[in-house]
């Protein structure tokens, strides 16, 4: 009984997919992400274990329980989290949970991994400035579902994960982040970039200024009409 659990993957696709592999009610697993002692473990204060169940593929015994198979999937992070992380911590004056939610949003930003660190450091810049981070996936995850593309009615969405509305980081992860995401959060680049735009090809246009993004955006425009 195996499910691999990809980059990326929220608690709203992980769940389902994990109570098929187990043959098990959906509400046991969802009581199984919400272990309080697993919370505990990982320092997590969100309600659920969003962001520490680590991307992998898994293989459990016919008769494995959720809150197994969770423990599983949390003690495969546990062992991922490299300890000289921590001393990153310190220096960035963020907890653990914090970089689990930058390193999320990075996941869901990131087309080629070379942009990762670039990404990271656009939204730490706007939290040491006080910026709203205004990312995108951070409003899809409020909204519970997906949808091809955030429209302007969706960033009204009342949640304290719409970063639209919220100036700081959301309260937690907004997905299960890879090791690439996390170690780009914990070490970004050395970029004053505040911006950035989708410039095709997975890649994205970065910029310092406000002026110069809508420059970015004009020029983007204006090479689709052609």
């Amino acid at each position: 009984n195996s499910i691999t659990v990809p980059e990326g993957w929220s608690l709203y696709q992980i769940v389902p997919q994990l109570a098929r592999v187990l043959n098990v009610p959906v509400e046991s697993v969802q009581a199984a992400v919400r272990d309080t002692a697993l919370l505990r473990a990982v320092g997590a204060p969100t309600p659920t274990l969003e962001g520490y169940l680590f991307p992998d593929t898994y293989v459990f015994a016919d008769g494995t329980t959720p809150r197994e198979a969770v423990r599983v999937m949390v003690d495969r992070f546990q062992r991922v989290w490299q300890p000289e992380w921590n001393q990153r911590l310190d220096s960035l004056k963020m907890s653990r949970n914090e970089v689990m939610a930058l390193a999320s949003i990075v996941e869901k930003e990131a087309r080629v991994p070379e942009e990762r660190p670039v990404i990271a450091a656009v939204y730490l810049n706007r939290l040491k400035a006080k910026m709203l981070l205004q990312a995108d996936p951070t409003v899809q995850y409020a909204l519970g579902k997906h949808v091809a593309r955030v429209m302007y009615k969706d960033l009204a969405i009342e949640s304290p994960y719409n970063t639209y509305k919220h100036v700081g980081l959301p309260p937690g992860p907004i997905c299960n982040p890879g090791a690439k995401s996390i170690e780009a959060a914990l070490v970004p680049a050395p970029t004053n970039f505040f911006f950035f735009v989708a410039a095709g090809g997975g890649r994205h246009t970065f910029s310092e200024t406000l002026d110069a993004h809508n420059g970015a955006i004009q020029k983007l425009r204006a090479a689709t009409r052609q």
